[in-house]
C-alpha cells in the first residue's frame, strides 16, 4: 500500500489503434526513452474505458470514484540495468472530473483535460456494446459491438503488446522525464464485430493528429480489464 498511489478497477477498455509513421512522434518521446514497435511498427491508440472503485492513497473521494477517461497514446521502451521497461506516452488524457486532471497533471506532469463525458454498456441479445463519448467543440465518439464470450490474451500477439506496457513516461524538459509503475493482471478480450470512430482528432488532439480521422485501424478490440494499481512516481531522469 504504501507505494500505491492510486488504486482502481478500469474496465471495458475500447482499443483502437493505428499504424503510424515513427516520425511523428518522435517530438513527443520523453528524454531518455525510444519508441517501442511491435512487428516493425509504430502504433499509437485510442482508448476509452472506466475507473471504478477509484481510491487515492487508500481513500475514496466524493465524486470521483467512478468515472470515463479517453486517452491517445503510444509506446515506448527505457533500458534501465540492462533491462527493458516497455511503457507507454499519452498525447492527452481525457476526465469529466476537473480534480482528476489538477492532481495527475501536478503530481505526474500529465496531460489531462476536463471535458463533458458520457458512457454506455449495453448487453443486446449474444451482444456486448460499449460507447465513450465526450464533447470537445461537439460530441465525440467511439463505439464497439462485440461478442459476449470472452477470451484469454495470447503471448507474442498484438493484443499482448498494446495492453502490457508497464510503465508511464513523461516528458518534463529535454533532459527530464516522470517515471511511474502501473500493475495488472493479464486481460481477457472480447471478439469485436463492428465499431464506430466518430471523433474530430483535429479539435480533441490538434493539428498534428488530424491525419487519424481518415486512417484506418489496424485493430480494434474491446478488453474487460481489472484492478489496477498507479504506483508513486520514482525518479526524474
Amino acid at each position: 500500500m504504501k507505494n500505491n498511489f492510486l488504486e482502481a478497477e478500469w474496465r471495458k477498455l475500447v482499443m483502437i489503434n493505428y499504424v503510424v509513421d515513427k516520425e511523428i512522434l518522435i517530438p513527443y518521446l520523453p528524454f531518455k526513452t525510444e519508441l517501442d514497435f511491435w512487428n516493425n511498427e509504430c502504433y499509437i491508440s485510442l482508448v476509452g474505458f472506466m475507473f471504478m472503485n477509484t481510491r487515492i492513497k487508500g481513500f475514496r473521494v466524493p465524486f470521483h470514484v467512478n468515472f470515463e477517461e479517453v486517452n491517445l497514446r503510444f509506446y515506448v521502451r527505457y533500458k534501465e540495468n540492462e533491462i527493458w521497461k516497455r511503457g507507454v506516452v499519452f498525447i492527452k488524457e481525457i476526465v469529466p472530473k476537473v480534480g482528476i486532471t489538477l492532481v495527475a497533471n501536478m503530481l505526474y506532469n500529465e496531460h489531462y483535460e476536463t471535458m463533458p463525458m458520457a458512457h454506455s454498456w449495453m448487453h443486446k441479445d449474444d451482444k456486448l456494446i460499449v460507447e465513450y463519448q465526450w464533447e470537445k467543440a461537439r460530441w465525440n465518439k467511439i463505439k464497439v459491438i462485440a461478442e459476449r464470450k470472452i477470451s484469454p490474451i495470447y503471448s507474442e500477439t498484438q493484443e499482448e503488446f498494446i495492453t502490457e506496457h508497464f510503465w508511464g513516461y513523461t516528458r518534463i524538459n529535454e533532459k527530464n522525464t516522470s517515471e511511474y509503475g502501473v500493475e495488472h493482471p493479464r486481460w481477457e478480450i472480447y471478439n469485436v464485430i463492428d465499431f464506430t470512430i466518430d471523433v474530430d482528432f483535429k479539435s480533441t488532439y490538434g493539428d498534428n493528429f488530424e491525419f487519424l480521422a481518415k486512417a484506418k485501424p489496424s485493430s480494434v478490440f474491446l478488453a474487460e480489464g481489472s484492478d489496477i494499481k498507479v504506483l508513486k512516481k520514482s525518479k526524474s531522469q
